[in-house]
């Protein structure tokens, strides 16, 4: 949790930071009456750049226990966690703390919020995201601003869940947390297990070429997997003002999954048990710190970052048959080691009527993963299988610097450019090895503005460089989908030109007081390089660039507060997102979309508190879809039918705990997935296809959250 501070306008019109304590303690606006707007906040009348202010007396109703229990309550807004980009350069998430960027990926904006106890937090900012001196960040930005108790605080959270069939009951999921400090330091201490415990139950048929049952499967899966994880972070400000910050993680990922299939008919007339387990056990850590301070007539800060990985894998599948034949099957064994290391300069100076901040980044990542496979011999036996192209390493060096430059061009106008480079050179050993070098130029230019005190227009255009996933590059195979992948030593980062544009409008411009939030975005992207599964050359397909692509859609967040027209306590939070995209099928040249590409995705809640009283109720409903996935001679697509509905009900006063049980799956959904292998795709000739049903139950939680 970096150190208290609050974000001001500098002369040139951008904000700059100060500490909290140096800071009047009566900055926060407040409504006619004295008090902070009830659950929509206030605008922030002093600068244009501050969108929405709220204060921990907005979500009292809620009882909330940690900073990202207020900030899930924020009406139009939505965290973005980090989507993977390239190094440091780019955030990639719209939440800040105490105006400064969190120096961590996997442990980022969702967890440094729930380590912050409820009593620390002095406000929450919704501030342009253009008029922060941190590249990436454009619209709504929450910016959560802290101040130490002085003393130790906790917080804990249990989550019990069980299924009506086919899981065991979970019971380890939860976490524990402590924070404290003192006027110039904070730190915080976390420990937590995310846990699941999740399966399904159905049949599967196979049908051939002619539409004809010829094999049933009576199939059941189990996906288990346990998260524990200890993190923290550490924030100092100097007497002379410098600041440090230090967050980190270690932790694990224990994950078993499970398939047991009964199967019988014409494929094979002897009745057999097909069995596929798949077990990881991770261990992993990172750490991330930046010391800022005063340098020249500007601010400079050193960034280091260092995540290590390593998963060792093994997948296991074996048939057993009813008349004592031998069993066939086999054994793919993986140890993957992978970790990033990042060193970064910013030095942030005012000039030309704004802030101008250089910036320079080096970054090295690593991948290497030793594999093996054993198929059953004709008595039953394993025995080793020669697999080219699975054990290799994949490395990237990379260097990247930029210049960004902000200013106010007007009082209700934000304007942000950045241009830059990156030069970057990606090896790879083993039989299939090459070592490429790349230069790639990168920049954006966004703008936000607001146009009147209840509407805030953004837009942004950008020339993005995105990350490779190194396992792309190795040889890999899929034993419960009998799927292989041969290695492919010739990716390059894809490229694109991204263009979106934002709007929110307060709905308290309807005369209704406040009424909540409408936030609209759309986007529209061209992507050069883009990864899709291709053919790869001498045999065999793997993923691989593909020339040209495009992705466009429109995402819609609604927030209804119902108190102005009479009902209190009651809350509608509706998201919608459309998307699609279209890429040339590299074996067909025809267009389709991108492969498992998510082009709907609906998310409504309902919540209702019972003013004066600590009983709480709700609903929520979600539902999304996937685009087919797409392989040289296979087809396939999974869908979770009817959409996802849960009920609660919510004690906010059990022994000062708050207690919540939860019913889910109300419409019974279903697991479904289709698949086609075809002997020639080209020329459509279907070899056979699967079809998939299975449902898993009603789901019932309880959760209970508390304070200390």
């Amino acid at each position: 949790m970096p150190v208290p501070s609050l974000l001001i306008a500098t002369a040139s019109g951008a904000l700059a930071v100060i500490p909290a304590n140096e800071a009047a303690a009566d900055t926060q606006p407040v409504g006619d009456d004295g008090a902070a707007s009830a659950q929509e906040g206030s605008s922030e009348t002093g600068s244009a750049r501050t969108r929405r202010v709220f204060t921990p007396a907005d979500f009292e109703r809620f009882a909330p226990r940690s900073a990202l229990d207020m900030a899930e309550q924020i009406p139009g807004f939505t965290i973005r966690s980090s989507g993977g980009n390239r190094g440091l350069g780019q955030a990639d998430t719209n939440v800040i703390i105490n105006g400064q960027r969190i120096s961590g990926k996997s442990n980022g904006p969702v967890e440094a919020l729930q380590r912050i106890p409820a009593e620390e937090v002095v406000r929450l900012e919704i501030v342009d995201g253009a008029s922060l001196d941190i590249g990436g960040l454009t619209g709504q930005v929450l910016n959560v601003i802290t101040r130490s108790t002085g003393g130790v605080t906790g917080q804990f959270r249990y989550s019990a869940e069980w299924r009506s069939f086919g899981v065991p009951f979970r019971w380890g999921d939860g976490q524990i947390s402590l924070a404290g400090g003192g006027e110039n330091t904070e730190w915080t201490l976390s420990f937590e297990n995310d846990a699941a415990r999740r399966g399904n139950e159905g049949i599967e048929r196979v049908f051939d070429a002619e539409d004809i049952v010829i094999d049933t499967r009576d199939e059941q899966a189990n996906f288990n997997f346990d998260r524990p994880t200890l993190s923290g972070s550490f924030a100092r400000t100097a007497a002379n003002g410098n600041i440090l910050n230090v967050t980190g993680s270690v932790g694990g990922n224990i994950r078993r999954n499970s398939e047991v299939s009964l199967r019988t008919g014409l494929i094979d007339p002897i009745d057999r048990v097909r069995t596929f387990t798949s077990d990881e056990d991770e261990f992993n850590y990172e750490i991330g710190a930046d010391y800022a301070f005063s340098l020249g007539g500007g601010q400079l800060k050193l960034i280091g970052y260092n995540r290590y990985e390593d998963s060792p894998t093994k997948s296991t599948v074996i048939t057993s048959f009813a008349d004592g034949s031998p069993s066939e099957g086999s054994v793919f064994r993986r140890d993957a080691d992978e970790g990033e290391t990042i060193l970064r300069g910013e030095y942030t100076f005012g000039a030309l009527g704004g802030d101008v901040q250089l910036a320079l980044e080096g970054v090295r990542n690593f991948l290497d993963i030793d594999s093996s496979l054993e198929e059953r011999d004709d008595a039953g036996e394993l025995q080793p299988i020669q697999f080219e192209g699975a054990t290799a390493r994949v490395e990237e060096d990379r260097a990247e610097t930029s210049v960004t430059y902000s200013r106010a061009l007007a009082p209700s106008l934000q304007m942000q450019l950045s241009l830059g480079g990156e030069y970057s050179q990606i090896s790879q050993t083993g039989p299939a090895g090459l070592t490429r070098t790349f230069y790639r130029p990168k920049g954006f230019a966004a703008l936000d503005w607001k146009a009147n005190s209840t509407l805030n227009l953004s837009g942004r255009v950008e020339r993005v460089v995105g990350q490779l996933n190194f396992f792309d590059f190795i040889a890999t195979t899929d034993l419960d989908q009998d799927r292989v992948d041969v290695t492919n030593a010739n990716l390059v980062p894809p490229q694109s030109w991204l263009f979106e544009v934002e709007a929110t409008q307060d709905l308290s411009a309807l005369g209704l007081g406040a009424l909540g939030s409408l936030n609209l975005r759309a986007f529209h992207e061209e992507i050069s390089d883009i990864v899709d599964q291709i053919p790869i050359a001498g045999g065999g397909e793997a993923p691989g660039n593909i020339d040209a692509a495009t992705e466009s859609g429109i995402e819609a967040e609604l927030t209804l507060l119902f108190d102005p027209i009479g009902v209190n306590g009651l809350r509608l939070d509706a998201e919608v997102e459309w998307a699609d995209s279209e890429v040339l099928d590299p074996l067909l040249g025809t267009p389709r979309s991108l492969s498992d590409f998510e082009f709907i995705e609906v998310d409504v809640d309902l919540r209702k508190d019972f003013i004066g009283s600590p009983w709480a109720v709700g609903a929520s409903y979600s539902f999304d879809e996937d685009r087919p996935s797409v392989r040289l001679n296979e087809i396939s697509r999974g869908v979770a039918t009817r959409g996802f509905a849960r009920v609660f009900v919510e004690h906010k006063d059990v022994f000062g705990m708050t207690a919540r049980f939860r019913v889910g799956n109300l419409l019974d959904q279903r697991d479904n997935f289709d698949r086609t292998i075809f002997i020639d795709r080209v020329a459509g000739l279907v070899d056979f296809r699967e079809e998939r049903r299975r449902r898993f139950g009603t789901i019932y939680s309880i959760d209970i959250e508390g304070s200390f």
